[in-house]
């Protein structure tokens, strides 16, 4: 099992979640209001000086659609980096 957190501008969440199901992903947890700052689009601090905020989308699901999400997201990057999204991926060792 993997555990994919996508990390992405509110203003394309519905994006990342036709995404999720189109890569077979039904299960996740949402976090709303995340704040940060990335390397290709402006801060999302929720200030007036930088307005905005992520969401982040975490799935534990197996290897494949793992992979698939991932390459996803890296497609997604090319169109939308301005707007904010990136995906990281780690090893699951135990769900209990």
């Amino acid at each position: 099992m993997k555990a994919v957190l996508i990390v992405h501008n509110a203003a394309i969440d519905a994006e990342v979640n036709d995404l999720l199901t189109s890569v077979g992903i039904a299960c996740y947890t949402k976090f709303a209001d995340v704040l940060g700052r990335g390397q290709l689009s402006e801060p999302h601090l929720n200030t007036e000086v930088w307005p905005g905020v992520n969401y982040a989308t975490l799935a534990i699901v197996e290897d494949d659609k793992a992979r698939a999400a991932m390459d996803s997201v890296r497609r997604m990057r090319q169109t939308h980096g301005s707007e904010g999204v990136k995906a990281f991926l780690w090893e699951i060792q135990d769900i209990t």
